[in-house]
């Protein structure tokens, strides 16, 4: 990814029609938030990699940018200007950097709870230093990790995930549910043990139908580590196929193939309603934000986005 590229990303817009087909695009964004009675604000990450500082100048793709300061910087300032945010990530926090060789992911894991993190996902990577490594780092974590499709049962992680986590945002329900990549032949066989893999699709579907019919959910999220799409490997499955494959998903937030989607893409589900997707690449390199404006009953009726660059314009 070139630099010109990637900077185009700095710009935001709006997806009014994302949830609602048949509406127009907003052409003022600034009536948004008087129709609308409620607001909710979601920031993500995926794949950080334990890229704790920033690149630095000299490197040719994205020199002075990304650094978990910085972004630590950019969430204080959003949460300042915004009452109700919720902060995920979708996994592979692990591997990339000697942090990783030193600490294990303690401080990558005290550092996004310092930030506020609410919910992470696994990913593929975050198996690295095996199940005992992850236990053992787990504990700096103040956040849940979610991993629907993993079954820890006869492992020493059994109990320490959870299926899915509902958070009340302001008197916005949030269901959230995450799914992973298959283990075998990614990860070696010790490093995750008796983890069995669970069909994402499936899994994702129980999930999202619990969540936004039984516990009555007014947006259900899936953290997804499973990635965009594989153009090379067109039965595999990926965010695209799962966005198609299921119902009562509202937003997909991705990670593992490290995409830089410049704006959250729409797809259709089985009912054909919209499902939005979005990722954010690498190394903590963008910051994803997405909000979302309900009416009075508790319906989206406007989406805005900004996946922003994480540059050294941002004060630390």
């Amino acid at each position: 990814m070139n630099r010109k590229t990637f900077l185009k990303t700095l710009s935001g817009g709006t997806l009014a029609a994302a949830f609602l087909p048949n509406m127009l695009f907003a052409e003022n964004f600034n009536n948004i938030s008087k129709k609308a009675s409620r607001k909710l604000t979601v920031l993500h990450t995926n794949d950080q990699h334990s890229r704790i500082e920033p690149f630095d100048s000299s490197y040719t793709k994205n020199p002075n940018q990304g650094g978990f300061a910085r972004r630590a910087s950019l969430i204080q300032s959003i949460r300042k200007e915004e009452n109700n945010v919720l902060l995920l990530d979708s996994g592979d926090t692990f591997q990339g950097t000697p942090y990783f060789n030193f600490f294990g992911g303690e401080l990558e894991f005290r550092l996004m709870s310092m930030m506020g993190y609410e919910a992470s996902t696994l990913g593929n990577h975050d198996f690295d230093n095996g199940l005992e490594g992850f236990l053992k780092v787990q504990p700096n974590a103040k956040f849940p990790f979610i991993c629907s499709n993993y079954d820890f049962k006869n492992t020493i992680l059994d109990g320490q995930t959870v299926p899915y986590k509902i958070l009340d945002k302001n008197g916005i329900k949030v269901g959230l549910f995450g799914v992973g990549i298959e283990l075998e032949g990614l990860v070696g066989k010790k490093n995750y043990g008796e983890t069995k893999y669970l069909e994402p699709v499936e899994i994702a579907n129980h999930y999202a139908d619990f969540l936004k019919n039984e516990k009555k959910c007014d947006l259900v999220i899936c953290l997804s580590h499973i990635g965009y799409d594989y153009e090379n490997e067109p039965n595999k499955i990926c965010d695209k196929k799962l966005a198609a494959l299921t119902d009562n998903i509202d937003l997909i937030l991705g990670g593992h193939t490290h995409t830089f989607l410049k704006e959250p893409e729409v797809f259709k589900n089985k009912s054909d309603k919209n499902v939005l997707v979005n990722q954010v690449g690498w190394a903590g390199l963008l910051l994803g934000r997405l909000d979302f404006f309900f009416d009075e009953n508790k319906k989206v009726q406007n989406v805005a986005w900004n996946n922003q660059v994480i540059g050294d314009r941002i004060l630390v």
